[in-house]
């Protein structure tokens, strides 16, 4: 069994070396996996700036940013569904994040736990997840 941690806000020095250490797009974004710190289940991607990135990791509540409002977009701000940050991590490359978050109701905004719901089964695109009821 994993050990649940809590999110240790960062210092501003070390979250600008952070920055500095990652490989944003021309846009000036870089994808994020969030995935569920426990269980491994992948939750979504996502797209961070670095200013949501200095939010995320001084906050330790997950901010992404929207490309469809240009605008940042705190995850759960108005359905209640928040991820709070376990841990971060980022790839070989420095240019994709993996967020492992503690997901409080669906991640989706179809309101299912996860927003990778449909898979290729017997040939055919299939829905394996339906929504989530009372959430």
């Amino acid at each position: 069994m994993v050990k649940k941690m809590q999110w240790q806000v960062e210092r501003p020095q070390s979250i600008e070396s952070v920055l500095a250490a990652l490989r944003f797009d021309e846009r000036g974004l870089i994808p994020a996996i969030a995935q569920q710190h426990d269980s491994g289940e992948v939750l979504m991607l996502a797209w961070m700036s670095a200013d949501s990135l200095r939010q995320t990791l001084s906050s330790g509540r997950v901010c992404y940013w929207s490309r469809s409002r240009a605008a940042l977009w705190r995850k759960g701000e108005s359905s209640g569904h928040v991820q709070q940050l376990v841990d971060f991590r980022w790839d070989c490359d420095a240019d994709c994040l993996l967020l492992l978050v503690e997901q409080t109701g669906p991640a989706c905004h179809t309101n299912r736990r996860s927003c990778f719901y449909n898979a290729l089964r017997g040939g055919a695109p299939t829905v394996i997840t339906e929504p989530e009821t009372g959430a």
